[in-house]
């Protein structure tokens, strides 16, 4: 700390004697600054011929760049310089003014001298250089005697900052096994001090810890291997110190450290091994081990790691080739032994083999170690396991007759124990369904029976399951299937092998083959089988019909004579005998009915029903109902047709809304209104008097004009009484509050006040307790005599009633 500070001291004492008269040896000057003045100083100037000449140069300011040590540590202001100009005289009489980066905070002046200090300990770091803005004035009347010029003071570095790694602490990895050499990572630290100003920002590395293994370069910072063949299953892991000293490493440099973790990473240098004390894997292995089930693991060790681990098993051709294999499990590595076929133990009880581990990835570089694999022996003793009988064959099939008599015994099954000390065996049937009860077992001896009569047409064959179990461990057993097929016997005779509808024509010919017959039997003919045909002896003494058999196991219906006529008989019956080949031999007659048809000249069938005998010739029973069919159909649509007609006819303009009482008639035509002169007459309506006793209304079917009568003049009695019927209505409507605000149609129904016949309603009358006599009816005449009848039985049920 001492020679520190001396060297700060030695600084400090150097710079301020240099900057103590900036006038008058002013350092390499950058530019003129200020204004010119008749003031000058003479001083050496380069010559056109390159010597040195002496010529006149103008001043005005004297001062060009000013230095300030940073981190100055002093108890007064530190002086940085000194401002003047050429018309200060020194008697006081100008004033200088200070203005920029930290004027009067960081840094002050002497108004009157020009002396500038810095007040504050600066950092370089922090700022490296300020800058400001000096003016001279007349300190009477302020007024500029130079314009304002502006200068730098930078802050001169010193060493004050140790170098620094950023990015530490480094990880890093590198292959085992790695020459010398070989590089491993680059390591960077930063200096904050000035790199152009002296040593203080040059840095220089070194390696403090982890020597001899690795190495690092001064200047790049470059990490290398220092030693070969490092072996990561020796040391995987290595720590490094690495330093940072700048001033170029000398004597009083300021100094960092980094760490750098280095990890060598893996290389196949190492074979797989199996344990010395392993030489030989022993295992023990049930006989009832399943078939590809895992009976053994081995592993061989492998010092390297990943990939470069996996192992490779493989069994040697030998004793065990044929029986084991072995497979990798991928997450341990270990070898897994595999069950190839069935292990016995009264066959062979024990194996011995060899098994080889070998790397998956060889890497060329280190072959020259030697083989990258390894062999270990293998012995299994195979254990004895109880188990349960064995039969003589996987499976069994027997032939029976279907007419084999109950108890009798169609085959055997065997099965023994095989196990040392040979158990007996018993033997049962597995009842799953009701048709193993057809069968029975001995359970000692194993030999099949029938237990009922066997019917090959309805089972043609059955599987039953054998049960085998040990006497001496009963939960030990086997089982095996057992196919029993039913041999056929002929015991149904053939038949016709369908119905036939044969029929014979009336004009067919002497030897004619009118049907061509076959047979089927129940039973399962054997190859080879033969059906016969032949004629009945009933039939053969008919004379009509005769069986030729074709020897194809077909026979055909031949005619005897010609002249067949259904009027004399329709329907002949022949009877046929059918033999089968089977033994014994059996037979059956079977009866064929042949019809007498009417066919036309090729033979070919028109008709056999009688009927059809009137029926017109090349006509059949289906066409003539078809043309029924189409005329009862015309008829049907004519008459339709002609109803509808006469019902248009009947029909008037009137519809159904008509009133015949009141002759009120909708037109639904709603017209154009008064203008409208085509549709109707509005002058006609506005003078009805107008209106020709000749129109005719057309809303009424026009009849016959009767020839006119005379109608009895009407008495002024009745027409006033009318007058007055109607003005007693029309004051009602019009004073009826309730009618539509729009012309409306008013019907007046006017009887008048008596007739000749008097009212025929038994509302006022004065029997209308149920003692008038309706016999006055009688006596009006014919237009009344229906009237008459209806209350002639009225009163007649009356008079019944009262007595």
């Amino acid at each position: 700390m001492l020679t520190r500070n001396c060297f700060l001291l030695f600084l400090w004492f150097y710079f301020e004697q240099s900057s103590a008269s900036p006038i008058h040896s002013p350092p390499q000057p950058q530019s003129r600054l200020g204004k010119d003045h008749p003031r000058s100083l003479v001083g050496p100037s380069p010559g056109r011929h390159g010597g040195n000449t002496f010529q006149r140069v103008k001043r005005g300011w004297v001062w060009n760049q000013f230095f300030v040590l940073e981190e100055y540590m002093g108890s007064e202001p530190q002086y940085v310089g000194k401002l003047h100009t050429d018309l200060d005289k020194g008697d006081s009489g100008v004033k200088y003014t200070l203005s920029g980066d930290g004027a009067g905070s960081i840094f002050t002046i002497d108004q009157t001298t020009g002396d500038i200090h810095a007040l504050q300990s600066l950092d370089r770091e922090e700022k490296p250089y300020y800058t400001l803005r000096a003016q001279a004035v007349d300190i009477d009347t302020g007024r500029a005697l130079e314009p304002e010029s502006e200068f730098v003071i930078k802050v001169q570095d010193i060493n004050d900052n140790e170098p620094k790694f950023l990015e530490g602490p480094y990880t890093a990895s590198v292959p085992e096994m790695s020459p010398v050499g070989t590089y491993v990572t680059r390591v960077t630290a930063t200096d904050a001090d000035d790199p152009t100003y002296g040593n203080s920002a040059r840095v220089v590395y070194s390696i403090l810890h982890g020597q001899p293994y690795f190495s690092v370069d001064a200047k790049t910072g470059d990490i290398r291997t220092a030693l070969p063949n490092m072996d990561r299953e020796v040391k995987e892991l290595y720590q490094v110190l690495i330093q940072a000293k700048d001033m170029g490493g000398q004597l009083g440099g300021l100094a960092g450290t980094t760490t750098v973790n280095i990890s060598l990473s893996d290389v196949n240098d190492n074979p797989p091994r199996f344990s010395k004390s392993k030489g030989i894997f022993h295992l023990k292995v049930p006989e009832s081990s399943a078939v590809g089930s895992p009976i053994g693991r081995i592993k061989a060790h492998d010092l390297d790691i990943g990939k470069n681990a996996e192992i490779d098993y493989n069994i040697v051709p030998g004793d065990g080739g044929a029986m084991f294999d072995i497979s990798t499990n991928e997450h341990n590595q270990e070898g897994v032994i595999v069950l190839k076929r069935p292990l016995d133990y009264e066959m062979k009880k024990t194996y011995t083999f060899k098994v080889e581990a070998s790397n998956t990835h060889l890497d060329p570089r280190f072959h020259n170690f030697g083989p990258f694999k390894d062999m270990a022996m293998v012995k299994i003793y195979v254990l004895d396991v109880d188990e349960p009988p064995v039969f003589s064959q996987s499976s069994y099939s027997m032939d029976v007759d279907e007419d084999t008599p109950v108890g009798l015994i169609i085959g055997s099954v065997t099965a023994q124990d095989l196990d040392v000390g040979s158990s007996p065996v018993r033997y049962s049937i597995d009842w799953k369904r009701d048709l193993d009860s057809f069968f029975d077992i001995d359970p000692v001896e194993g030999t099949i029976s029938t237990n009922e009569l066997l019917d090959r047409e309805s089972i043609a064959q059955h599987n039953i399951s054998i049960v085998a179990t040990k006497i001496n461990n009963p939960v030990l057993s086997s089982r095996v299937a057992v196919t029993i097929h039913v041999n056929d016997v002929n015991e149904f005779p053939p038949e016709f092998a369908i119905p036939y509808e044969t029929f014979v024509c009336e004009s067919a010919k002497v030897g004619q083959v009118i049907q061509v017959i076959s047979a089927k039997d129940r039973d399962l003919p054997p190859a080879g089988q033969k059906f016969t045909y032949k004629s009945a002896q009933d039939d053969q003494k008919t004379k009509n019909f005769t069986v030729r058999d074709f020897g194809n196991n077909t026979a055909g219906i031949v005619t005897l004579h010609s002249g067949f006529r259904r009027r004399t008989q329709e329907l002949y019956e022949v009877a046929v005998v059918i033999s089968d080949s089977g033994y014994p031999s059996q037979s059956s007659t079977s009866t064929l009915t042949v019809r007498v048809c009417f066919c036309d000249s090729d033979g070919s069938l028109l008709t056999c029903n009688a009927e059809a005998i009137f029926l017109p010739v090349g006509l059949s029973t289906g066409a003539l109902i078809a043309i029924l069919m189409c005329i009862v159909i015309l008829l049907a649509i004519v008459v339709l047709y002609v109803g509808v007609k006469r019902q248009k006819k009947k029909e008037t303009l009137m519809t159904s809304k008509e009133d015949i009482r009141d002759n009120v008639i909708h037109y639904d035509d709603e017209g154009g209104g008064e203008e409208d002169t085509h549709a109707f007459d509005m002058g006609t309506l506005r003078n009805p008097k107008a209106i020709k006793n000749n129109l005719l209304r057309r809303d009424i079917k026009p009849e016959a004009k009767a020839p006119p009568q005379s109608r009895p003049p009407t008495s002024s009695h009745e027409s006033s009484d009318i007058q007055n019927f109607i003005h007693q209505r029309l004051q009602e409507h019009d004073k009826d509050t309730s009618a539509p605000p729009y012309d409306s149609l008013a019907t007046y129904a006017y009887e008048g006040e008596g007739s000749v016949a008097e009212s025929l309603s038994s509302i006022d009358s004065p029997g209308r307790e149920g003692d008038e006599d309706y016999y006055y009816l009688t006596e009006w005449g014919p237009r009344f005599k229906t009237l008459a009848g209806i209350f002639g039985e009225i009163v007649a049920d009356r008079d019944v009633a009262a007595q």
